[in-house]
């Protein structure tokens, strides 16, 4: 069965007065089918530049055709002016359909919350189809430094942001899934080729912390030397805490391959 009720039990979404207009709408197409996606551009962007590139991936409750709702978590940390400054990049933000999801995997009910079912070999959702060939074609701009492609996603986008990076595992530098999972086979795919920061809430009780602590061990067991934020007291919103780490850009941006 495929996971579509998370959207009911992931944090409500609560849209700002004021969409964050420095972020541009954009749509991609394939194959008769478009994703939607907003795209903040390099401040003082120069056409003879290169910049680093960051895919940030949204969770079950910002779906929908909107090509708004995708923005309430994390497009400001990326838009703060001091952060433009310093971090001057290309950020995606994707749009998934209400009626998709991001990763290819199965749900359970069980007494202590949801249990998931990563699948380490199937062939990927039409949305995240369609975020794979709308990145291999922007790596193709002169303006991307393909060597500064980062990736990080909350929630479901937690479980894309694995998924991309053993789908991908030479395109990124560096990758922060933030309460996500996956498959610990994957891992594999990437544990010596991608830095890692693993974050998630202890009290999550959507998206269990133990499948973060699965990856983060199946990465060291793969050669790799992941990082591992594991906050206290903290529930399925552990992103709030992710965004507010001082460390969180520096680290992400400070990764090339």
């Amino acid at each position: 069965m495929r996971i579509f009720f998370l959207l009911l039990v992931s944090t409500p979404i609560i849209l700002v007065a004021q969409e964050n207009t420095l972020y541009e709408h954009a749509s991609f197409s394939a194959n008769n089918d478009t994703l939607n996606y907003r795209v903040l551009k390099p401040k003082d962007f120069d056409h003879k530049k290169k910049y680093p590139l960051v895919l940030f991936m949204h969770g079950a409750g910002e779906r929908g055709n909107d090509n708004k709702a995708q923005l309430v978590h994390g497009a400001d940390l990326f838009a703060k002016k001091e952060h433009r400054e310093k971090y001057n990049s290309f950020v995606i933000f994707p749009q998934c359909p209400e009626n998709d999801y991001w990763s290819n995997i199965n749900y359970t009910q069980k007494e202590n919350g949801l249990g998931f079912e990563f699948k380490e070999k199937s062939e990927p959702w039409k949305a995240l189809s369609l975020v794979m060939k709308l990145m291999d074609s922007l790596v193709q701009s002169p303006n991307i430094d393909t060597n500064r492609i980062y990736i990080s996603g909350l929630s479901m986008g937690g479980m894309a942001t694995f998924e991309l990076l053993f789908r991908r595992p030479d395109m990124f530098a560096a990758a922060i899934p933030i309460c996500g999972g996956a498959h610990p086979l994957t891992a594999q795919m990437y544990a010596k080729k991608v830095p890692v920061w693993v974050i998630h809430g202890s009290d999550d009780d959507v998206v269990n912390p133990a499948y973060s602590i699965r990856m983060t061990e199946a990465i060291k067991d793969a050669g790799g030397s992941p990082r591992l934020s594991l906050y206290d007291n903290t529930g399925h919103d552990s992103w709030t805490r992710a965004f507010a780490e001082p460390d969180f850009l520096n680290w992400l941006f400070s990764k090339s391959k």
